[in-house]
């Protein structure tokens, strides 16, 4: 199997002279006092600390900025401690998935037949088979049963089953966050729509009307795995029970108005994909009996394939719109990958942050999950601004990073800014993290992370309650000013 991210970057050949160079702390004045480039926003660097003191950040800021070419460290504050990294965890997972699976690997779905096909008839099971693939819709279950249909199958003698055991099946990402947010799905080796279900209301004459689909760019078929019944109250908005056989919810009256919809977590993934796919087949005259799920991985001949786009292209999306469910399947598939087997969510993210402290030289790297949900994960800047730069070289993570547009005087988005930023971001309630790359205007490269937490007002949070919490929005649009405005110190100290 191909190893993008070469084993020379990885141990750090030439880097490995300046790694254990002492950490420069950051100046309280401009090293380079030359005058910032048109188009900057001020006339010179205020020092780190006066743009900390004054961002009025309850908690840590930490962060180190590094040399891409020379690997030196320029400034760092606080960066060996750490802290919670949000979903800048995604970069690590990025470049864990890489290393292990490679570019092109492309995530299979299978539809397995345990019998031959005699005259358009199956005889025996056919079983819908996960490769935990992350990207799974409701449009690749309806090419699937087309291409079932297309194989000659018009008629299964046996039951209709599905199998998720490629990986483990974890009931939620994280226990801590509300029933009900759609970026807190089960996960499971079989997975469809990042496993959300669309919920949507209207008003009619004599009530609302209300359906569950699973919605794609082409269908909606209505599911039964989820359901959702109103109830008569002003709170909580919504409540789960899991029902056996499908998902139970309700909604509160009072907070549904004349119109809307949103997208449900779902607890049965499995179900939810064999249901939907069971309506396509029917649509192709293939009626399909059910029957139990599988525990053990199916035998038989696959007669159908559905396989992801390449790895690089699923990371991107992943990185750009910070998908939750598809950075855990991917870290669990490159655990899997790497070990021939994977016990459970927890289990895997410890092996990727062991991978990183080994391959990666990020000590202290402590992560729970490979999205960065968890608040308990754990990574310092320091460590992360040192991966990036070992990893530059190999040319992969920054390509699928997403530009970061910096902000004018009057927070409207400057696309003439002269500095340019590629990076990950990172945000949970009292959590704010950037990591990447930046370019300044004479085209000096940095690399850097940025970290930002109050955990103390995170541990006050009531999960339970519906909303953001108090403070928590002026803190994070801070928070985010902060990282700009250090981006901007380094631009103009480090590059002309």
């Amino acid at each position: 199997m191909s190893r993008v991210l070469s084993r020379r970057i990885f141990l750090g050949s030439a880097l490995s002279a300046v790694a254990g160079a002492a950490w420069a702390g950051a100046p309280a004045v401009s090293l380079r006092p030359h005058p910032r480039p048109e188009g900057l926003h001020r006339r010179s660097a205020p020092g780190a600390e006066a743009l900390i003191e004054a961002a009025r950040l309850d908690g840590e800021v930490t962060f180190s900025v590094m040399d891409v070419k020379t690997g030196l460290v320029l400034e760092g504050r606080g960066e060996t401690g750490g802290v919670p990294p949000a979903s800048v965890t995604k970069a690590v997972t990025a470049l864990y998935a890489l290393n292990i699976l490679g570019v092109e690997y492309r995530f299979a779905t299978r539809l397995i037949a345990t019998g031959p096909v005699e005259n358009g008839v199956l005889k025996g099971d056919l079983i819908l088979a996960g490769g935990g693939d992350p990207t799974l819709d409701t449009d690749a279950l309806a090419q699937m049963a087309a291409d079932l249909k297309d194989k000659g199958v018009r008629e299964v003698q046996g039951a209709f089953r599905v199998w998720g055991g490629a990986l483990p099946f974890e009931r939620v990402i994280d226990p801590s966050q509300p029933e009900h947010v759609g970026y807190n799905p089960s996960v499971s080796g079989l997975n469809l729509n990042f496993n959300r279900v669309h919920f949507e209301w209207k008003r009619g004459g004599s009530g609302y009307n209300v359906s569950m689909d699973a919605r794609s760019e082409r269908y909606r078929p209505a599911v039964t795995i989820a359901r959702m019944a109103i109830a008569g109250r002003k709170a909580p908005i919504y409540t789960y029970k899991d029902a056996g056989d499908h998902d139970a919810w309700t909604v509160a009256k009072a907070a549904l108005g004349n119109a809307g919809a949103r997208w449900l977590p779902v607890r049965k993934p499995e179900a939810y994909a064999a249901e939907v796919f069971a309506v396509f087949a029917r649509s192709q005259g293939i009626v399909l009996t059910p029957g139990a799920a599988l525990r053990d991985a199916p035998e038989g001949e696959a007669i159908v394939v559905h396989r992801s786009a390449p790895l690089r292209d699923v990371l991107r999306d992943m990185l750009k719109y910070s998908n939750n469910l598809t950075a855990e399947l991917v870290g669990l598939t490159a655990t899997a990958a790497r070990l021939g087997r994977v016990a459970s969510l927890a289990a895997s993210a410890q092996e990727m942050s062991r991978w990183a402290r080994t391959e990666l030289g990020m000590q202290g790297a402590g992560l729970v999950d490979h999205s960065g949900l968890g608040e308990q994960s754990r990574l310092s800047a320091g460590a992360l601004a040192k991966a990036l730069v070992r990893v530059h070289g190999d040319g992969q993570l920054k390509p699928i990073l997403k530009d970061i547009a910096l902000r004018d005087d009057n927070g409207g988005i400057d696309r003439a800014h002269p500095v340019k930023v590629t990076a990950k971001t990172g945000t949970l309630y009292f959590v704010s993290s950037l990591a990447g790359y930046m370019t300044a205007p004479d085209g000096t490269e940095l690399a850097f992370a940025i970290f930002c937490a109050d955990t103390a007002r995170r541990q006050q949070i009531d999960s339970r309650a519906a909303g953001r919490p108090a403070g928590a929005a002026s803190w994070n649009r801070r928070a985010k000013q902060l990282q700009q405005q250090l981006i901007e110190r380094w631009a103009t100290i480090y590059g002309a």
